[in-house]
């Protein structure tokens, strides 16, 4: 079969996979409302865990889809840079989590941890991704003993999971990279997840001062180049979401730029859809290239700033969708 196919999704996916990305949208807005006014909010701990259950049947509908419209969503944000951050770190916390063999409270408190560990300075944290110029001596201050803010002002809201608090307490202390992550503690362990995936998102990010770099810019800022030193959550970040994961941009080889829509079993060969051709124009109908099997490769990815398209995210996510079941049907 070809590498590519250019065959049109059945509409019957339509009403789903606009559901799918209206329920993303709602997931961020009501993570914002927490995390920008949690004393408004009655039985704030039981609101966040059913943004987190909330999360766990997003992603268990379908791990790619979940994953497209988390980057997209974190590039095009409405609702402010905190809570966007806050809910792409809590969904790779998510997926992430039975690659490191968590239990399930272990799960919840890291996941949890991801939601609120900036809770102390949301509204700074959106301040600074709008602002171009450097921090002030005050905003450093505030940056720094944000992680302690952040314990204390959910002490208030009575969160009483210990394990929680913890890693949200030390979420930016130093950890020991080259420290097997099964030999550390509980706390250490899932600190050292949440800081590398904190770094992560943030990398990919963008903001006034700086456009966001792609995601393979990032992971190899995160990684490393030294195979004594490479740090083992990012390369399971890697071997899990992908060097490319869906919902990031890509040139091809043949110069056409392309989305990454789906995963496949090799982490650098994904199913993508050419979206420009090779003279950087807008294709009327995207092309799907499977990577996997030969021709076109991956030459470089993209930070979302690098792409201006405006693209139909209902529409590539059910492409998507179609492409890998008619793959699956076929193989």
């Amino acid at each position: 079969m070809s590498p590519q196919t250019q065959a049109p999704p059945p509409e019957s996916a339509d009403s789903e996979y606009e559901d799918l990305l209206g329920q993303w949208s709602d997931l961020e807005s009501a993570l914002s409302v927490l995390l920008t006014r949690p004393h408004s909010v009655q039985n704030f701990s039981q609101q966040l865990r059913q943004c987190d259950r909330w999360l766990q049947d997003l992603v268990a509908h379908d791990i790619d889809a979940a994953l497209y419209l988390m980057f997209q969503l974190a590039a095009t944000s409405t609702v402010g840079y905190s809570a966007s951050h806050a809910l792409v770190c809590a969904t790779l916390c998510h997926i992430l989590a039975p690659e490191f063999r968590l239990t399930q409270p272990g799960r919840n408190s890291l996941v949890r941890a991801a939601f609120t560990m900036n809770i102390g300075m949301t509204a700074l944290q959106d301040l600074l991704a709008q602002q171009r110029e450097p921090l002030s001596p005050a905003q450093q201050q505030a940056v720094a003993r944000h992680p302690q803010a952040s314990v204390d002002l959910l002490d208030r809201l009575h969160i009483t999971d210990d394990l929680w608090l913890d890693v949200v307490a030390q979420h930016h202390q130093p950890q020991p990279d080259t420290a097997q992550l099964a030999s550390l503690s509980a706390p250490d362990q899932l600190t050292r997840i949440l800081s590398t995936i904190d770094r992560y998102a943030a990398m990919i990010s963008p903001r006034k001062s700086r456009a966001g770099r792609s995601a393979t810019d990032s992971v190899r800022a995160i990684v490393g180049q030294d195979s004594e030193l490479r740090d083992e959550v990012g390369l399971t970040l890697v071997r899990t979401v992908g060097l490319c994961p869906p919902g990031t941009f890509v040139r091809l080889d043949n110069a056409e730029t392309a989305i990454v829509l789906r995963r496949s079993e090799r982490a650098n060969f994904p199913l993508v859809a050419s979206v420009l051709d090779a003279k950087g124009e807008p294709q009327t109908s995207p092309t799907l290239y499977h990577l996997v099997r030969g021709q076109p490769r991956i030459q470089s990815a993209l930070a979302r700033s690098a792409v201006t398209v405006q693209l139909p995210h209902r529409v590539m996510v059910r492409l998507g969708l179609y492409a890998a079941q008619r793959t699956n049907t076929i193989s």
